[in-house]
């Protein structure tokens, strides 16, 4: 039976709405339609507006009472995300971020991937967010230069970055609109001239972190503690103890290499686990050729993998048994899902951003990738989020994307296929131990570096350091290594959140098993209470078991 809406309800949906005005980048990644015409403000005035409506949210939650207990974790997940990114807008850490990979840089030329080009009137609605972009570039500059004021500039290495992808999305920007609407030559031309001043204004965004923001970046490239802090609340919706989680990820890593070590034995006897990772590249079965053959591989396997878990392991809602798998227009390496919209019109979608150059690929590296973005990972967890609008109001379904839940849930899901026989071959579980060993490896790095802690060899983690031990610890070739470790150095907190957040869900399902829960009853209970910060999630799911 449909949930009839409350006063909870209706502050957490007004706030989404003022979000998704302030933040149409945002409401766009997130399926929220109105606003696909418009680029987020990241000027110091955007930034300023959004911090101001997550304070007036937080007042109107003062003055209304939970109806029920739906309400109550409505509550208590809208305090502690708006909460910390107060805590974040304070510090002055959310004004003219800059980072390699989800910084307003890539956000502004990303979303134009999400948006439909099948009619005329969609290509209109790309052309006025197109015509957008030199005002928003210009109040992005302002903020880095703001924050440069402040003594808080950008690492140097992330500047150098931004200024290569300055240049790559002005590219970008240019072929985006080729060949689009070629029997309306009226907006085909509107189309041109925006896409080049799209182009024009990305070039100068280049030439302020060049001449501008690098002169005052910083050498050093962790955050410090006090910052790390915040933001590790912020992507796990949790606190933890930083030391520990540390050295739980050194002894993480042992146990991994342990494991790979007896797989590569049996593989090829005698072999270490980093001989047998290199053996593995060479072998003919695990090879495909070319951008075709893995979009093609990445379908077939997702499309198996859902038919064979819907009804039997989890509850798959019809419309999310479809998932399109497909090549990013753009280069970074990096491989990631966006949902579904909130309609349903656009289905949920695996990407991959195949570095130039690039015309091999592994399938026993990345068969647990897809078991990732797709089923039972992020596809499952967000697409599900969606599809329930009788149940939980638009902020829970479609406003609170927390990394440690969502990335924690998708390393999770890893583990699950294989526990369910998916990863008997012994390169493809290789495979998912060596993303284990990754995730595992990058927890150490990232506290490591930005905390300033001893690493493992007595010195001090610095960028130099952190990249001998990412290699020692992945099979990844080295220019997805080098923008992994690139994106840790500028994005504080994000990439530990996966296997800590693992370690939650891991700890949770235990506790919720051990009490008595089935296992698809623990996963449909907890996947239905939508996106959650870590802590909330940990509450929600004991007190239900309570009562």
């Amino acid at each position: 039976m449909a949930r009839g809406t409350t006063a909870v309800d209706a502050v957490a949906e007004r706030y989404l709405e003022i979000s998704a005005a302030l933040d149409p980048c945002a409401a766009t990644e997130s399926g929220i339609a109105g606003y696909d015409d418009q680029i987020t403000d990241y000027s110091p005035d955007g930034v300023k507006e959004r911090a101001d409506a997550a304070r007036a949210a937080l007042r109107d939650l003062d003055d209304t009472d939970p109806a029920d207990a739906v309400d109550v974790v409505t509550v208590a997940a809208m305090r502690e995300r708006l909460g910390v990114l107060l805590e974040m807008h304070d510090g002055g850490l959310d004004l003219g971020e800059l980072n390699v990979i989800a910084s307003p840089l890539q956000t502004m030329r990303d979303v134009f991937d999400l948006m439909p080009t099948d009619t005329e009137d969609d290509w209109a609605t790309i052309d006025r967010r197109l015509a957008q972009i030199p005002r928003r570039v210009a109040g992005y500059a302002d903020a880095l230069r703001a924050s440069a004021v402040k003594g808080a500039a950008p690492a140097a290495r992330q500047v150098r970055r931004g200024i290569q992808q300055a240049g790559q999305n002005a590219e970008l920007f240019l072929s985006l609109v080729d060949g689009a609407v070629p029997d309306n030559p009226t907006l085909q031309a509107q189309l041109h001239r925006h896409a080049e001043d799209a182009a024009t204004a990305y070039a100068s965004l280049g030439t302020v972190l060049r001449d501008e923001i690098g002169p005052h970046a910083r050498d050093t490239d962790g955050c410090g503690r006090a910052a790390y802090t915040v933001m590790s609340r912020f992507f796990l919706g949790a606190t933890v103890d930083l030391d520990e989680a540390y050295h739980w990820a050194l002894s993480q890593l042992d146990s991994i290499v342990a494991e790979q070590d007896a797989i590569a034995d049996r593989l090829y006897p005698g072999a270490s686990a980093a001989e047998a990772l290199r053996r593995l590249d060479g072998e003919p079965r695990y090879l495909l050729h070319g951008t075709d053959a893995l979009q093609h591989w990445m379908q077939e396997l997702s499309d198996r993998a859902v038919d064979a878990l819907a009804d039997k392991h989890f509850d798959i809602a019809e419309p999310l048994r479809r998932l399109e798998c497909r090549i990013a227009p753009t280069h970074t390496g990096g491989i990631y899902y966006t949902g579904p919209s909130e309609d349903l019109s656009r289905p949920g979608r695996m990407w991959w951003s195949v570095p130039r150059g690039v015309t091999t690929f592994h399938t026993w590296q990345e068969t647990t990738t897809v078991f990732h973005e797709g089923v039972p990972g992020h596809h499952l967890q967000i697409g599900r989020a969606v599809v329930l609008a009788d149940q939980l109001n638009r902020w829970r379904r479609l406003g609170c994307w927390v990394s440690g839940h969502g990335e924690g849930w998708a390393l999770y899901a890893e583990r699950l296929m294989a526990e369910l026989g998916w990863l008997e071959d012994a390169g493809n579980r290789m495979g998912m131990l060596d993303a284990q060993r990754f995730r595992a490896a990058r927890v150490v790095i990232d506290i490591g570096v930005h905390c300033g802690l001893v690493a493992p060899d007595g010195g001090v983690w610095d960028a130099d350091r952190a990249w001998t031990f990412l290699q020692s610890h992945s099979a990844m070739a080295e220019e997805n290594l080098r923008f992994e470790l690139d994106r840790y150095l500028g994005w504080p907190g994000q990439a530990p959140s996966y296997a800590i957040g693992q370690r939650i869900w891991q700890q949770l399902r235990d506790d919720m098993v051990a009490r008595g829960a089935p296992l698809k009853d623990f996963h449909s209970r907890a996947l239905d209470l939508g996106g959650l910060p870590l802590d909330v999630l940990q509450s929600a799911l004991l007190e239900a078991a309570e009562d």
